[in-house]
Order: C-alpha cells, then structure tokens, then sequence
C-alpha cells in the first residue's frame, strides 16, 4: 500500500481578520484529508492590528484538527509584514519530510523565503497568488513591486511546479516576470450554510420583513468598489425604490478607509436605510446571507470572489462586476447580474435585481446549484489531489536526500 502524500500548506496567516483567501487554507485542509493526504498547515500567529490568535495553544508544535494539523509560528521580528524566522527554520529542518508544498501569497515575505527555502531544499511547490499578479494590484506601490517581483518573486515563480490560479480570468491577465511555469486554475471552495438562522439577522439590526435587503459583505478596500456602489444606492433611493443596505466587513490594515466609508454614509440620503455590522462571523454571517435578497460586490479586481461563492451557495443572486473573475460563470449559470465598474451601470442591474422577486429567486436558486456543482470542497480537493499528483509525476527528477 502506498503511502498518503505529505503536503505543506504554507500560508502567512489564517486568521478570520483576514478574509476568504487566507481562511480558504483550512477548507482545503480538511477536504484533502478527508480524501487520506496527510496535510500540515505552516502559518504565523499573526491576527491583525489585534494582537496574537486569541488561541491557547502552543507555538511550533502541532495542533489536531479535522485530519489535519496546524503549526503556529511567532511572528518575529516582523509582526507587521508576517513574517517569522521560526517558521522558516523549521521550513528548512524538515522541508525532505514532504512531498509538495503549496505556497499561499506572494509578496508576503515568509512566503517568498519559503519558497525559495523549497527550491533550494529541492522540494516542488505550487504558488497562489491571490490575485496579487493581477496587472491592477501591482499598480499599488508599483515601483516597490517591480524591484522586489524581479529580485525575488521572479526567481520563485521560474521554479514553481505550477501556479494555482482560482480562475481562467485571473490566469489570463496575470504578470509572470517572464516565468513560464505550468498554469493550475481550480477555484476556491465553499462552506454548506450552518442550521438555519434566517431572520435572526433582520430581527438584531431591525430590519423590516417588508423591504428587500441588499448586503455587502466584504473587506472594506478600495479595490471593492464602494466609490460605485454608494452612489448607485443613492440613485435608486432618488428613483423611489426601498430597500435596506447591510455594509459587513472591516479592514483591519486601513483603518482609515473603513471610517471615511462610515462617514461617508452617515452623511447620505441612505443613513436611514443603512446598517453597518463591522465584521461577521459563524451564525451571524450564515444569518445575514439567508435574510439578504441580493449579494453585491462591484470590485475593480477580484481573483475569485470568495464572498461571492459564499453568497451563491447560500442560494442569493449576486449583482457584481466583470471585474470579479468568476463573472463569466456567474453569467452564464444565470446565477446574478453583472455589469462594468461604473455607477450607471451597476445602478441599472441593481434596480433590475430589485424589480422582479420571481427573477431574484430563480436567479438565487440557479447560483445555489452551480455552486454546490462547482465549489463544493469535495470536488475541489478532489481536482487538487490530481494536480499535485501530475507535479509529483513531473518533478520525478528531483532528488530529494
């Protein structure tokens, strides 16, 4: 009988302050060992500006978990930037105990050392982006990204046994530094709704049963289209139609920002019909989806859009931009409405969104289906376990002492 794969996940953190893309690491976990791959998670007890995880448990030894298990690492001496010689230390010491590492962030700095750790250890590695090769991120602090892209992240993407993308948009439009390594696209998965809590979250924030209720759940980040989205809501309160607005979500990292939006809101038409929650978890945000009747994201950039597949499973329609690279799925499965990053634009498909209750349900159920066909954890750790067993047929020319 053959041995289970050894994988790595090696990921900066995994904290909840950090949003979808982090967390999704321990979705995959769980799924890869239920499917018998023996799976350690490396990642920083880095929470935020919050401080260390509010979790009793010991640093650099392995802590169970579904099948799984995970190693927190101090951050140290770079709190801000996540960084952690310890974890790298350890990366080096027992790099030969795996079969394949898969690298999650780059631009991050344990990432990029681990990476670099892995080649030199002659340990083949996938690396996820999270969009941050997408040609609009790397305009931010554009000329630092260069340097450090071509000094350290091109030599790492030039010895990736593949790069994961969670889709074919983002892999079409991605900076590669001149690299040509293999293109892996599987997309993120999702979690099933928990026992039903549908209107616990109307009834918390007063909420009439009476008036549709538009949520937008995600980090509060420039990148995500508030500038547009604010301004359509406005325009279809002019037009006559009510509604209830949910905003949920914080940032942690730009504090500023997430005030100016509060602000920005407060001194709005739409201050009377707007709750602002902060950031959501566990009941209260399965509670929000199930009482919600549109999801909207109208991002400039997106390389996947967790929250939305998050709202498809929960059987809501979702109104987004061709900027969120699932877009062309959510279009075709006639699972929402989508449209371009202008508030014309997203103010027509939100009012057509907000017009037909029938259309909202059959839209709701039709992203509900595709989601739990095409970002059901099963499937995707199924679709994982086959690219990280073509790298290994691929990488049997590496010798690993």
């Amino acid at each position: 009988m053959s041995k289970p794969l050894k994988i790595l996940q090696i990921v900066p953190s995994i904290s909840l302050v950090y949003g979808g893309p982090s967390q999704m690491v321990l979705g995959l976990s769980k799924a890869l060992a239920s499917q018998g791959i023996d799976v350690t998670i490396l990642t920083t007890d880095s929470n935020g500006d919050t401080g260390q995880l509010p979790l009793d448990v010991p640093l650099n030894q392995p802590v169970p978990q579904d099948g799984y298990q995970i190693r927190y690492f101090r951050c140290s001496p770079f709190r801000r930037y996540k960084f952690s010689v310890s974890l790298l230390r350890w990366l080096w010491d027992n790099a030969k105990e795996f079969d394949l590492a898969h690298i999650h962030a780059l631009f991050s700095p344990v990432s990029t050392a681990a990476a670099t750790i892995a080649r030199q250890q002659k340990l083949p590695y996938l690396l996820r982006p999270l969009g941050t090769l997408d040609p609009a991120d790397l305009r931010k602090k554009k000329v630092l990204k260069q340097i450090y892209g071509l000094l350290l992240e091109r030599p790492n993407l030039a010895g990736a046994a593949g790069i994961h993308f969670t889709s074919g948009q983002e892999a079409k439009i991605s900076e590669r530094f001149g690299t040509h390594a293999p293109d892996i696209v599987i997309p993120l998965g999702v979690t099933l709704p928990e026992e039903s809590t549908k209107g616990q979250a109307r009834a918390k924030w007063g909420i009439s049963n009476d008036l549709p209720l538009v949520l937008f759940m995600s980090r509060i980040d420039p990148k995500k289209g508030l500038n547009l989205l604010i301004p359509a809501l406005e325009r279809l309160l002019e037009a006559g139609i009510d509604f209830q607005f949910v905003l949920a979500g914080e940032n942690p990292q730009d504090p500023n920002y997430y005030n100016q939006i509060k602000e920005q809101i407060k001194a709005s038409p739409l201050t009377s019909c707007t709750r602002i929650t902060g950031f959501v978890k566990g009941e209260l945000k399965t509670s929000l989806l199930q009482d919600a009747d549109v999801f909207v994201l109208p991002s400039y950039y997106e390389n996947f859009g967790i929250a939305v597949a998050e709202a498809m499973v929960a059987g809501k329609p979702v109104v987004i931009s061709d900027q969120v690279h699932i877009w062309q799925e959510v279009k075709g499965a006639e699972a929402g409405w989508v449209c371009p990053c202008e508030v014309e634009a997203l103010t027509q498909q939100l009012q057509n969104a907000l017009a037909d209750v029938n259309e909202q349900k059959r839209r709701g159920l039709n992203a509900r289906n595709y989601a739990l066909k095409n970002y059901s954890w099963d499937a995707i750790a199924l679709q994982m376990i086959q690219a990280y067993q073509d790298v290994m047929s691929r990488s049997t020319g590496i010798e690993k002492s």
